[in-house]
């Protein structure tokens, strides 16, 4: 059963999570995001691990390096943060034997996910929370969190890290995949020149599809998790596997574009496509980046 926020128990903690934002992106409709994810809906950076994969394929082979990384074994928790609609939390289950916590802060996603785990057999938890990582405070053996932290404000990374922290135990592991940006004043040692059309795209992002979110940088993820605590085991650049991902979600929504419609509207459709070519223009040119960070707690 989801469970709501209810009251936050007092944990020093007195953030709220930014319901709103993210359920104005995530909440839009679950099945005009089907129209262009996979059948697991994962919606995050693929894994092509072969040239060729089909998109579902390269989605599991994403879940299975990340949740590789974990050295998960039978019986232990497994925290997924912004647990999206639930297709890692699933594969954990299934492959590790392990029980399941999700947050999410979408009540679609919430509902979708817990009904997603409640069919499989097993004696293993399996729960679903509607609330955010502010609002959490129990111990868990294990944590992975696909591109949720782009959700947060920049504010909340330290606090984020330091919580994170807190939940795992000694020789607990995290794993965390994010996009990443470059600060504006190293474009051009990086080689990237700095234009209005790209500066108007950065802001139509930050408007119109992730209202309230930030982009880290590389800095962000590996000095401010350093400061609370762990320690960086590995990073993993996975650049141009995002630029396939977002062109295949791009050709299969653009080839449901009435249904797509005739779920949300030809403005929501133009905003999307308009999201997800220049996306992967930003992928391909190297104004944005796709890491993941393998982090030990001593």
């Amino acid at each position: 059963m989801v469970e709501s926020t209810g009251e936050p128990r007092e944990t020093g903690n007195t953030m709220e999570p930014h319901f709103e934002e993210v359920q104005a992106h995530y909440d839009l409709s679950d099945v005009f995001f089907g129209l262009f994810q996979d059948p697991s809906r994962t919606y995050s950076c693929a894994y092509y691990e072969r040239d060729d994969m089909t998109l579902g394929e390269a989605q599991m082979a994403k879940i299975d390096l990340a949740l590789g990384k974990l050295d998960l074994q039978p019986g232990m928790t497994l925290l997924d943060i912004g647990c999206g609609w639930g297709s890692v939390m699933q594969r954990a289950v299934e492959k590790y034997d392990v029980n399941v916590v999700g947050l999410t802060l979408s009540k679609n996603q919430a509902k979708f996910v817990q009904e997603l785990l409640d069919g499989i057999d097993t004696d293993r938890t399996r729960r679903v929370l509607l609330r955010g990582w502010e609002q959490f405070d129990e111990p868990v053996d294990r944590i992975i969190s696909l591109e949720a932290i782009e959700a947060f404000p920049q504010e909340r990374y330290a606090p984020f890290f330091k919580a994170c922290h807190s939940f795992l135990p000694s020789g607990g592991r995290f794993v965390i995949q994010a996009i990443l940006g470059h600060p504006l004043k190293r474009w051009p040692e990086l080689g990237i020149p700095i234009v209005m059309s790209d500066l108007k795209f950065m802001r139509f992002i930050a408007k119109e599809i992730f209202p309230g979110g930030s982009v880290p940088c590389d800095d962000d993820i590996i000095g401010l998790s350093a400061d609370a605590g762990f320690s960086l085991e590995q990073k993993q650049l996975l650049n141009e596997h995002y630029v396939r991902t977002l062109d295949t979600w791009a050709e299969a929504l653009e080839a449901h574009h009435d249904e797509a419609v005739a779920a949300t509207s030809e403005e929501v459709y133009q905003r999307y496509m308009k999201y997800l070519v220049g996306c992967s223009d930003f992928f391909k040119r190297g104004i944005s980046e796709l890491g993941q960070f393998t982090l030990t707690k001593a």
